[in-house]
């Protein structure tokens, strides 16, 4: 790509995706040699290497590095040949002149920077000075102590005319957290710079090169030739190149700036660019590649001392996080209800990490805590958007700008960090965090100027670097690492949870399904064996019935016929029961509210008892409490339970049977109450087993019916039971939980 090329390839509205790291040309101040690094044949070079060697262009491309170098020089890139090893930089002798030799490889190049050799003076003072910024960034109680202590020693170091450090946000905009210039200069201490006034492609070099020098920016750039690399027939990337060349845009901006040469190194912090300590000076500075270097290795002491605080901060915050996740997970354990464990106690979860409100939704159900969008915006947050996002746990501070139709709540939920609970898409926990209305000072107007005219000239990324001040909303307090390390340890705590959860219902699954084939076992022999019983006698009277009227006898028909029919009477009596407890077993409720009293009234009319009871007293409490409950379980209960008191007491001459209730504690217990034969104590249990009777013979039963009153019992999650003694009556207790 030709210089011409590139200039016109090259514009304001897209230096964000400008290639700069194959810029076709270098900055002045050195020149570089491009070798295949398995034959050390030179095969691009900087234009400006006959004023520095004296030796004619075409005298020193495809030629063989050691025509230029000296031979103890060669001897590390030779010995890559046998053993790969990185290049170190060290002094060379070309002719009369000393160099700094920069090599690195790159891409499969050999790059070779040349520099003006410089002495290193006073190394130890310089140690000393290193020593000393350790100890303070070690005693330094805040990042901004740190920060200024750093500048300070920069510039002492290095004599540029202004040193600032500042610190990228969630955005890439920078903000000067610490500043040292000279006493006439305008500060810029506080000020924040947007995104793109270093834009991705600079930002991803920074990472690999750590530092850049720009020793003056009127420099005369320096060609590369030829224009592609021979070895790849495409541009050659120089991104590790300390002379690498200067974008135009870069250029004309520090140019508005005021600043005639630069120094930036990258601060990196657990591999991520933190922030820049950048150095201007006002006039046209270099410095040698070891003082450079020295800036690295202050930046790099600072980022770790940087890193180190961090981690301390991360640690102790996830400390505080970790104490309000076990109380959380105890409620979990203590109540088996998530929703009650997360919202219900003194600790919740909006105690996790700091939150101005919080939004728990499971199932259909949603509650909110705090500070919080409506039950309605909540809902359609979670299906228009939260939905759609990929990852288990997602934050944003801006959410208004991701999705629109939260600008309408920003004051209670700008920022959202968001935890999926599974993959239903059903079940979220959420942090709100409300704006940060406030005041943002900008170092010039944060806009982008694109100029009428065309040429490199004339560009004007930002002609200003007044401060100007605007009001900023709609965007939250950053979400933390620790913050997001929280929530997603609170993820698995819940999915463990959960998953105990589901393991103890098919544990509980797998008892009733054992208990319930022991039942049907039971169920099996029992009905077959009653139902046995009244088709033998069937049988046995249509043998007799067939003989007789083979024989002519027809004075035995009608005693054969009423036997036949009492026995088919019995028999449809217990299947209808058998219909009635097996309905019962499996149906679900249908929970409605019913009046007890009309509901027993019914029943005496429906079974015609006054006429078929005529000597029993039925007395029945005025005012029963109502019943929410499934209306035909609820009868089949009262119908069973009557005609079991009926059908006990019946016998006595003055039968006495009530209907009433008790209040016990916080529950309402009904009881049905008869003076009729009673029951042993010891049997109390049995009664509710199916086709257990524990009555004399002559009283008709088939064992169903309190059976089928527990069934509808345990369906309204309640409890029976009974109290007795032989001839002294019964009464049978009941309470209903829905």
């Amino acid at each position: 790509m030709r210089l011409k090329q590139y200039q016109e390839n090259v514009n304001i509205t897209n230096c964000d995706k400008e290639p700069i790291q194959i810029i076709p040309f270098t900055q002045d101040y050195g020149f570089l040699l491009v070798c295949d690094p398995n034959t050390l044949q030179i095969i691009q070079i900087s234009e400006n290497v006959e004023r520095f060697l004296g030796l004619k262009k075409d005298a020193i491309l495809n030629c063989d590095l050691a025509q230029i170098l000296p031979k103890d020089s060669l001897q590390q890139f030779q010995n890559r040949k046998e053993k790969p090893t990185n290049f170190s930089a060290e002094k060379v002798s070309i002719g009369n002149t000393s160099w700094s030799m920069l090599p690195t490889l790159h891409d499969e190049h050999l790059l070779i920077d040349f520099e003006p050799w410089e002495e290193i003076a006073e190394p130890l003072l310089l140690q000393k000075e290193l020593s000393q910024l350790i100890n303070f960034l070690d005693d330094a109680q805040s990042i901004t102590e740190m920060a200024g202590q750093t500048v300070k020693m920069v510039r002492e170091s290095f004599g540029y005319d202004r040193v600032m450090l500042y610190e990228f946000d969630a955005e890439w905009n920078g903000e000067v957290i610490a500043e040292d210039k000279q006493k006439e200069m305008k500060s810029w201490l506080g000020l924040r710079y947007p995104a793109s006034d270093i834009p991705k492609p600079a930002r991803e070099i920074f990472l690999q090169q750590g530092v850049r020098m720009i020793a003056d920016v009127k420099y005369a750039s320096s060609p590369l030739l030829p224009e592609v690399s021979p070895l790849t027939q495409k541009p050659l990337n120089i991104a590790k190149s300390e002379l690498r060349g200067v974008s135009p845009i870069h250029i004309q901006y520090l140019k508005n700036m005021g600043v005639g040469a630069s120094l930036t190194a990258a601060i990196i912090v657990d591999g991520d660019l933190w922030g820049l300590l950048a150095c201007h000076h006002n006039k046209a500075k270099r410095i040698n590649y070891y003082q450079r270097q020295t800036c690295k290795f202050l930046t790099q002491v600072f980022s770790n001392k940087l890193s180190l605080k961090n981690t301390k901060t991360y640690l102790n915050k996830l400390e505080k996080s970790d104490n309000f996740r076990k109380e959380l997970v105890t409620q979990m354990q203590e109540t088996k209800s998530l929703s009650e464990a997360l919202t219900a106690f003194k600790t919740k979860f909006t105690n996790l990490v700091s939150c101005s409100g919080g939004a728990l939704i499971l199932d259909d159900t949603i509650k909110l805590l705090g500070k919080t969008p409506t039950e309605k915006e909540v809902i359609r947050l979670k299906e228009d958007f939260l939905k759609n996002q990929s990852e288990s746990v997602y934050f944003q501070r801006n959410l208004g700008a991701f999705f629109p139709s939260a600008k309408a709540y920003s004051q209670t939920a700008s920022g959202i960090l968001s935890l999926r609970l599974d993959q239903s898409n059903k079940n979220f926990v959420l942090w709100f965090r409300t704006e940060e209305a406030q005041e943002v000072s900008w170092g010039g107007k944060p806009k982008i100027i694109n100029d009428p005219k065309d040429d490199l000239a004339s560009l004007s990324p930002r002609t200003s670097f007044e401060k100007w001040t605007t009001k900023q909303s709609g965007i939250s307090k950053a979400w933390k690492s620790y913050d997001i390390k929280a929530a997603e340890n609170l993820l698995e705590d819940i999915s463990a949870f959960r998953l105990t959860q589901q393991k103890d219902k098919v544990a509980r699954l797998n008892n009733q399904l054992s208990l319930a084939n022991k039942e049907l076992e039971t169920f099996s022999y029992t009905v077959s064996h009653d139902l046995r019983a009244p088709l033998r006698g069937i049988k046995s009277y249509l043998k007799i019935l067939q003989e007789d009227l083979a024989d002519g006898k027809t004075d035995t028909l009608p005693q054969i016929v009423e036997t036949i029919t009492t026995a088919t009477a019995e028999m449809d009596t217990l299947i209808e029961n058998l219909l009635n407890y097996a309905k019962n077993a499996a149906g679900n409720i249908r929970p409605t509210k019913i009046a007890v009293n009309p509901l027993i009234e019914n029943i005496l009319k429906k079974n015609n008892v006054v006429k078929n009871y005529p000597q029993t007293k039925i007395e029945i409490v005025h005012n029963l409490p109502n019943i929410y409950g499934d209306a035909q379980m609820i009868e089949q209960l009262f119908t069973n339970l009557l005609e079991n008191a009926l059908k006990y007491s019946a016998e006595k001459q003055e039968a006495h049977i009530k209907i009433g209730f008790e209040k016990q504690q916080q529950n309402t217990v009904f009881y049905v109450k008869d003076n009729g034969i009673g029951f042993k104590e010891e049997n109390a249990k049995k009664l509710f087993d199916p086709f257990i009777r524990l009555a004399p013979k002559n009283i008709e039963g088939s064992g169903i019916g309190l059976a089928t009153v527990k069934k509808v019992i345990e369906k309204h999650q309640g409890k029976i039971w009974a109290e007795s003694k032989p001839g002294k009556g019964s009464v049978f207790y009941f309470i209903l939980a829905t």
